[in-house]
């Protein structure tokens, strides 16, 4: 029988908290649309998922916490430069209390965005071309978010 791993996020004790092994959900969350991402059970890479309106995002990813058995929801909290939080950061916190509500079972954990999605745009520059490449774009932007989470559990 194996031992619960222990590298989970600091709670507010300054203790490492348990985390079970599962999947985990990265959210970007812009004003029109919301990027998705997916880590392994294991949690070591996080892989594109989808691109949803944000107008009909809380409800689509309660659906993907059920689809895929999601343990914990990682949403990307914008802030600036400086560390300060603007009206991009209030936005993804409101969004996180409408996500608490659908998914109550399900902790939503914020992880530092900062720069996510300049990183993503110059990775796809000249890859993929439109309006697909803002969706995919913002995608890419969610699994940064979820894979510098995952990096930073140890």
């Amino acid at each position: 029988m194996g031992v619960p791993s222990v590298t989970g996020p600091v709670g507010p004790t300054g203790v490492r908290m348990i985390t079970p092994r599962g999947r985990r959900l990265g959210v970007d969350v812009g004003s029109v649309r919301v990027g998705t991402a997916l880590c392994d059970p294991d949690g070591l890479v996080a892989t594109p998922l989808e691109t949803v309106p944000r107008a009909d995002a809380a409800r689509r990813i309660a659906e993907l916490v059920e689809e895929h058995l999601v343990v914990e929801v990682v949403l990307g909290l914008p802030r600036t430069l400086a560390g300060r939080e603007g009206p991009a950061a209030e936005a993804a916190l409101a969004f996180r209390d409408e996500l608490t509500l659908v998914v109550p079972a399900v902790p939503v954990v914020l992880q530092d965005e900062r720069l996510t999605t300049v990183v993503a745009t110059q990775q796809l520059r000249g890859r993929v071309k439109g309006r697909r490449q803002r969706a995919v774009i913002d995608q890419a932007a969610a699994v940064a978010i979820l894979q510098g989470y995952l990096d930073s559990r140890g």
